[in-house]
């Protein structure tokens, strides 16, 4: 196969991610033509330009579902515009609903369908719709090497189906006008270093640098290179390696395992999805620098956090803001309940009883349903109450399902819900709010910490963990029975014994774990400094770094490495 055939053929189980040396290849061409067109002023052939090196970039990681992105692209340009040119609220209102309903209906055809049509046939012993009919003609298309009986997700669908809903949001509500090109669309929509995992970009936040392009200056390419390498190191020498050496081996079968060593193994989880989820996002960032363009902030410390609610505003801030501004207000926000929030809560019951249509669930969901009405109906203060908090439960178990569909993720969207719900109560009554010294916050840090790495035994049952894996459907069953293990292992004591010989064999792994957590507990302003102290090194000195930091990567992935997890979503 000649290398042109290399570069153009799609690989389902080895998609290009950061971690390829082709990719890398394949960035060097791209900057080298972007700068020619940068220096010369040609936006137009630039973007063009770009959008092409996406689309390759998309097919590398996903094949001929590149198509369900060209689609979503040229349909929401069109339906922009004419949300513009429409005089009256009724049109534009109906344009905008067209563009919701189309990339929904793509969303929850790809994310939810199959797994729907599995769960209801599985409870009532039928086959309404055989699984292979759903799955047959789209998987073909995609020319994929997989089984024909199940629905292939495409990476990233998730990520930039809410960036082209937010840009048809936005012009509806004024903040942005239709870009008139379709090429510098697509470049918004499909702009490679952030497609797959985000960050979420507003087309409010992108657009004017589309419009505006900034020079790539020396500074700019020292942070880049700095957010590069800090993701890299991340990724590999955190997530990989806590990952490959310990935590994948006991999530593997953790009743064969101690109940401390599954303690330290959520400890390590909670490392490793912030180390890899953060370091895609930082080498994003650094990529997207490397052509002039910023990419906003995903995480902010966020084990810093003092209560749940915090935590959400410093972890995955694209989807925590997104859904902020795009859900929880268009309810009602902290204000009351809307008939926004009550189509909210008939989509979230229904889906949850298309779950499980089991008659005494469903019997059961409506039990719980009627007396919160009662109440409500007879408690003036629980009715104010559940109105006030209604939208925060509705947009976390929203954000929930958005990563999968699968009780585990309903679980864990619900248990932050809960998590922000209850620290609102305790606000208002306990003395500890000021948190005016310092043993009072870290005392706050550490039991939202702890609360965090507690609903992420749902979040880890459900997650999948090797490329194989990932568009497979979810295993209700087994993901919460795994999850009930890992819980009944927590409870269980650990002999002293058992103990020191699991830290004894784990030392170099619990390690890195130690090391890990207090670089990210560093103050920001240490962060900042030798973040700083790198853009003004010599680039000798930034040279060295990255080769330094290149070959160790190179030596840790050679013994194995783990996908993004954010892929998956």
């Amino acid at each position: 196969m000649s290398a042109l055939q290399q570069l153009f053929d799609h690989d389902a189980a080895s998609p290009w991610t950061f971690l390829n040396g082709s990719f890398w290849l394949f960035l060097l061409v791209v900057l080298a033509l972007d700068a020619a067109l940068h220096r010369d002023r040609q936006r137009g052939l630039r973007h063009l330009w770009l959008l092409a090196a996406s689309l390759l970039f998309y097919w590398k990681t996903s094949g001929w579902f590149f198509l369900i992105l060209v689609f979503s692209t040229v349909s929401d340009h069109l339906i922009g515009h004419r949300i513009a040119a429409s005089s009256g609220d009724r049109g534009k209102n109906r344009w905008l609903a067209l563009s919701i309903g189309l990339n929904l209906a793509l969303l929850f055809y790809f994310k939810y369908t199959y797994f729907l049509t599995e769960s209801w046939n599985a409870a009532t012993g039928s086959s309404i719709i055989p699984r292979n009919w759903l799955a047959m003609g789209v998987n073909a298309a995609a020319g994929s090497s997989w089984s024909v009986d199940r629905i292939l997700l495409p990476v990233g669908i998730s990520f930039y189906t809410f960036q082209t809903i937010s840009y048809t949001v936005d012009i509806r509500r004024g903040l942005v006008q239709p870009l008139k090109r379709l090429s510098d669309f697509g470049f918004y929509v499909s702009f490679f270093p952030q497609l797959v995992a985000g960050p979420i970009v507003r087309a409010a936040d992108f657009i004017p640098q589309i419009l505006h392009p900034k020079p790539v200056t020396q500074a700019t390419i020292g942070r880049a290179g700095f957010w590069i390498l800090n993701g890299l190191l991340k990724k590999v020498l955190l997530a990989d390696w806590i990952a490959v050496n310990f935590n994948d081996r006991v999530f593997a079968s953790p009743a064969t395992h101690s109940g401390f060593e599954v303690l330290m193994a959520m400890y390590g989880y909670s490392l490793q999805v912030y180390a890899d989820f953060s370091g895609y996002t930082d080498m994003a960032i650094g990529v997207a620098l490397l052509m002039g363009y910023h990419l906003p902030q995903n995480f902010n410390s966020p084990y810093k956090a003092d209560s749940c609610g915090n935590f959400w505003k410093r972890w995955h801030m694209s989807l925590s803001g997104w859904l902020k501004d795009y859900l929880y207000i268009p309810m009602g926000g902290n204000r009351k309940a809307s008939w926004f929030t009550a189509v909210c809560g008939a989509f979230l019951l229904s889906f949850v009883a298309m779950m499980w249509p089991n008659p005494k669930v469903l019997g059961g969901l409506a039990g719980v349903v009627i007396t919160i009405a009662l109440v409500m109906a007879r408690v003036p203060a629980f009715h104010k109450w559940v109105t006030t908090n209604i939208n925060i439960w509705m947009t976390m178990l929203l954000g929930g399902l958005w990563h999968g569909a699968g009780w585990n993720f309903v679980i864990w969207g619900g248990l932050n819900g809960l998590g922000i719900t209850v620290y609102k109560l305790w606000r208002k009554v306990s003395p500890w709010e000021a948190k005016d010294t310092f043993w009072k916050r870290a005392i706050a840090v550490a039991l939202t910490f702890h609360f965090i790495t507690f609903t992420r035994i749902w979040f880890r049952s459900a997650s999948h963990t090797t490329w194989a894996t990932f568009g497979t459907e979810h295993d209700m069953v087994s993901e919460w029975d795994t999850a009930m293990i890992i819980l009944s292992k927590l409870a269980e004591a650990t002999p002293l014994s058992v103990g020191l010989d699991v830290v004894s064999h784990y030392r170099m792994v619990f390690g890195v774990m130690v090391i890990g957590y207090l670089i990210h507990l560093l103050p920001s302003k240490i962060k900042e400094a030798y973040r700083q102290a790198f853009v003004r090194a010599p680039l000798a000195l930034q040279a060295g770094c990255a080769i330094l930091a290149v070959s160790l990567a190179s030596a840790i992935l050679s013994a194995g490495g783990t996908p993004f997890i954010y892929f998956q979503f």
